[in-house]
């Protein structure tokens, strides 16, 4: 059997080494159009940024190491540019000298990955991306000459991440991003604090405008406005390499990616595809969508040489959990947000907490704020996002678990969990949010989101914030009334006849103070997340203005 596989890296070359392991006696061929076959892409923005100072860290295998040790017949600076579906042949292009060929195949996975979106503009062309190696020796070696000034277009996790490390040499970075907030996986009250960790970083941040034109040292904003700009570079995305699947026939998807069956098939007989240049089934919609994510392009290239072997595989659609790192944050997200779920018109619920990473009274405890999106109807987990210092990735990575293993919001409350004072809590984070989950599923509770209080408040709801007089001088909602928590049973007489909404400084005494107030007779809501979540969605607003 003769394997060809177009393109390397993630997908490709875990297709490659996976085959060699199943077959020892098959013929495996790689091509790849740049010069490195197997690159810590997730690497680069730190190595332009001096955190990986050896560059050869970032080469993970050569063709001489793969030959060695898997047998396989790797070609670099080869280029792929057909492929003849009925003779099972493709038609290859050295670079270096333009020479073409014609190689046979029993069974061909395209791997082509996917490109970074540049933006037609004029002058464009002066700007940088970031996909390859090349890429970044190019931005290493204009760093390394006399620029003190960068903008980043795009501020998704590529563009934070290059920030981030473009600061760390020193240059006055500014970040154009045409949405109004960093991170479009998390939603506005989760990605105001990464925003502001840039600025207090020094970082500048334009939201709402977009680049028009980049000049010799400078780019123009739609505005008008200009910013000096002796790096520039474009982070708005990547578009799936399709150009050569489409060229030989074979079926893209609603995205521009190539459309595959569940066990990596296309639409050409003994034709497969893996990794960012194919669509992905979502898990939440069981729809096609482009998820360019490492995770799922290494899974599937062992799945396709399972497929290719023989051998029984388990396809599962993706969630797309993602992390990124932010100077001393870090933030994470998984399944869906709330502005996806509110434009899809499906219905759901939202919990945010505040907790600590470990046990409070164990030194060293950094705080983070999470959010868990719940179906209403069925309690299934929808999402989940995560934002603070130490511990957001493992809370994230248990409800990404949770998900792909069908376990339910309220059974989050349920999972038993490594606990110790100096790694966690007896009730978990994670714990904690099944118990909010639970409680709003069998109505011991009823919430109010931050970004529906003044609605509720001007359709005559009363306030009443439960923190103590301490807290409350300190910041307040306007027009909220304050009455401790441990005075609430004595005083509750004092408040007005109609709704009531209560709230603390993160939620848990609001919980308490609401089932005091029910239990009383009163129809009470709890402001989810407390003040913290309100005083950020407060922020995100103010910082637009």
């Amino acid at each position: 059997m003769k394997v060809v596989i177009v393109g390397g890296v993630a997908g490709g070359m875990s297709a490659a080494t996976r085959l060699r392991r199943l077959n020892e006696d098959a013929q495996i061929v790689v091509f790849e159009r740049g010069a490195h076959v197997s690159f810590a892409n997730c690497g680069l923005p730190y190595y332009a940024g001096g955190v990986i100072e050896d560059r050869a860290a970032l080469l993970l295998q050569t063709p001489e190491s793969l030959a060695a040790r898997f047998g396989l017949d790797v070609r670099v600076r080869t280029e792929v540019t057909s492929i003849d579906t009925v003779a099972r042949t493709v038609t290859a292009r050295d670079l270096a000298t333009g020479a073409e060929h014609v190689e046979t195949y029993d069974e061909l996975v395209l791997s082509p990955g996917a490109s970074p979106v540049v933006p037609d503009l004029p002058g464009a062309s002066r700007a940088l991306v970031l996909r390859d190696v090349e890429d970044v020796d190019r931005l290493v070696a204009a760093l390394d000459s006399t620029a003190r000034t960068a903008v980043i277009v795009g501020a998704g996790f590529i563009g934070v991440e290059l920030a981030e490390n473009l600061r760390r040499r020193d240059l006055d970075v500014t970040v154009v991003e045409l949405a109004d907030q960093v991170l479009a996986p998390l939603d506005p009250e989760m990605a105001t604090p990464v925003a502001e960790k840039l600025r207090a970083n020094g970082i500048r941040l334009e939201f709402g405008t977009g680049v028009v034109s980049v000049g010799a040292d400078e780019v123009t904003l739609a505005d008008g406005r200009t910013l000096s700009a002796d790096i520039v570079v474009t982070a708005i995305g990547v578009r799936p390499e399709s150009g050569l699947a489409v060229a030989a026939g074979i079926v893209t998807g609603p995205g521009g990616g190539i459309a595959v069956d569940e066990t990596m098939r296309t639409s050409a007989a003994h034709v497969y595809a893996v990794g960012d240049a194919v669509e992905k089934v979502d898990a939440l919609s069981g729809e096609p969508g482009l998820v360019p994510l490492a995770n799922p392009a290494n899974r599937q290239g062992r799945l396709v040489a399972d497929v290719i072997s023989g051998l029984p595989v388990r396809p599962r659609p993706v969630v797309g959990t993602a992390i990124v790192g932010v100077f001393s944050l870090m933030a994470a997200a998984v399944g869906w947000n709330e502005k996806r779920l509110r434009a899809a018109g499906r219905p759901y619920r939202a919990i945010h907490t505040h907790p600590q990473s470990h046990a409070g009274y164990y030194p060293g405890a950094q705080g983070m704020s999470l959010k868990l999106l719940v179906d209403p109807d069925s309690d299934a987990i929808l999402g989940a996002q995560g934002v603070g210092g130490d511990g957001v990735d493992k809370r994230i990575d248990v409800i990404a678990t949770a998900m792909v293993g069908g376990i339910t919001a309220s059974e989050l409350a349920d999972l038993e969990l490594a606990y110790a004072p100096q790694f966690g809590s007896a009730k978990d984070p994670v714990n904690m949010l099944g118990y909010i989950a639970d409680n709003l599923r069998t109505g011991t509770a009823d919430t109010v989101q931050w970004h529906e209080l003044d609605s509720v408040v001007d359709d005559g709801a009363t306030l009443v914030d439960v923190r103590t007089p301490a807290e409350f001088s300190a910041g307040s909602i306007p027009g909220a009334v304050n009455i401790e928590l441990d005075a609430l049973r004595a005083r509750a007489d004092e408040l007005p006849a109609g709704d009531i909404v209560v709230h603390c400084q993160v939620g848990q005494r609001g919980h308490t103070a609401a089932r005091i107030l029910r239990q009383l007779g009163r129809d009470v809501r709890n402001l989810d997340g407390g003040y913290r979540t309100w005083l950020t969605g407060q922020a995100h607003a103010a910082a637009l203005v």
